[in-house]
């Protein structure tokens, strides 16, 4: 818990949550450490109440069940995408729950996963069942990294097999766009600082990488290597980042931006996208609905989210490795799967 923004961290006794009618009480087994958290402590969502308990990317056991709630119950193994829809508003009767007007999000609009028991609203239209073969550390990646990838690979970039696809940043949603990229048959270049996150993008398919510390000009040396790329992902949120990415594209093609860039943070070169006809793409999770398509290909062996876990830490280690990732930390994803203190 923390009580002012950038402020210290610490872990602190709670009443326990109970319900909402429309919502579960879930027995956390494993959060995933992510960027997304570390905005939010650093005051980047001013909407977020203080004080506040972060965590959205969460796998466990549902402990209580509201009376409204009639597909989920207590022992059920589940997990969620970190925006849950409300399943009323405009976008929701889209399908578009990642964008709802009434957005439920733990670590964000509510209390979240760094806790022994996190309260989720909207049980019915969110939660998604666990695989009883996945272990719960995998299980946590489903809430945030791979399925956010998955959307920003398969559903807004839309790439195919054959294409260039470029991945800036190979922390954990870009490892995990690395390996939805290879699974849907693309050619993927890897982008980092980290040679070691390098040598796992490498280890997950991707067929050349480039080491932005070492390169004055990332995407001349994407655009020598691919002749620019169909799809960019900026999967970290920086400026550099977002600006490489775009640079990097081929004539119509498409940068889809991941990683959270604070306001009047976004160096747009407009100039090439109106010149090439480029898109530009935003991608912000990923419905409850399209999880089955990701499911069956982490039931074929396409996707394996235990092979993002670079870290396994018990709660009494979350505030340090939360506060760690202004410095973007190790390669993979750090799992909390030991909630006591």
């Amino acid at each position: 818990m923390y009580h002012e923004y950038s402020g210290q961290i610490a872990i602190e006794d709670v009443a326990d949550p109970v319900p909402t009618p429309d919502g579960v009480v879930v027995r956390v087994m494993a959060t995933g450490v992510c960027r997304s958290d570390w905005h939010g402590w650093r005051g980047h969502d001013p909407e977020i109440a203080l004080p506040h308990v972060p965590g959205h990317e969460f796998a466990g056991v549902v402990v209580a069940a509201g009376d409204e709630v009639q597909r989920w119950h207590v022992g059920d193994r589940v997990t969620a995408p970190f925006v849950a829809g409300c399943g009323t508003c405009p976008a929701c009767r889209s399908g578009n729950q990642q964008i709802c007007d009434r957005q439920f999000q733990p670590s964000f609009t509510a209390w979240g996963s760094f806790a022994e028991l996190v309260a989720l609203r909207y049980a019915d239209d969110n939660l998604v069942a666990l695989p009883d073969t996945m272990g719960f550390g995998a299980g946590a990646v489903l809430g945030c990294r791979l399925p956010t990838a998955f959307r920003a690979v398969r559903d807004q970039g839309r790439v195919g097999a054959g294409e260039w696809v470029a991945i800036h940043g190979c922390g954990g949603v870009g490892l995990s766009a690395v390996m939805i990229a290879v699974a849907a048959q693309a050619r993927v270049l890897a982008v980092d600082i980290n040679p070691e996150s390098l040598k796992r993008a490498t280890e997950m398919g991707a067929e050349a990488v480039v080491d932005a510390s070492t390169v004055t000009d990332v995407p001349a040396a994407i655009q020598e290597r691919t002749g620019g790329v169909d799809c960019s992902i900026d999967a970290l949120g920086s400026p550099t980042t977002c600006r490489n990415s775009i640079l990097s594209l081929r004539k119509r093609g498409r940068h889809v931006q991941v990683g959270l860039l604070t306001e009047g943070d976004t160096p747009i070169p407009m100039d090439a996208v109106v010149a090439k006809e480029l898109e530009i793409l935003g991608s912000h999770g990923m419905q409850a609905h399209r999880y089955p398509e990701m499911l069956a290909m982490i039931e074929s062996g396409a996707l394996a989210p235990e092979r993002l876990i670079g870290r396994r830490i018990g709660l009494s280690d979350a505030p340090a490795a939360l506060a760690a990732m202004d410095g973007f930390g190790g390669p993979g994803v750090t799992v909390i799967d030991r909630m006591g203190t």
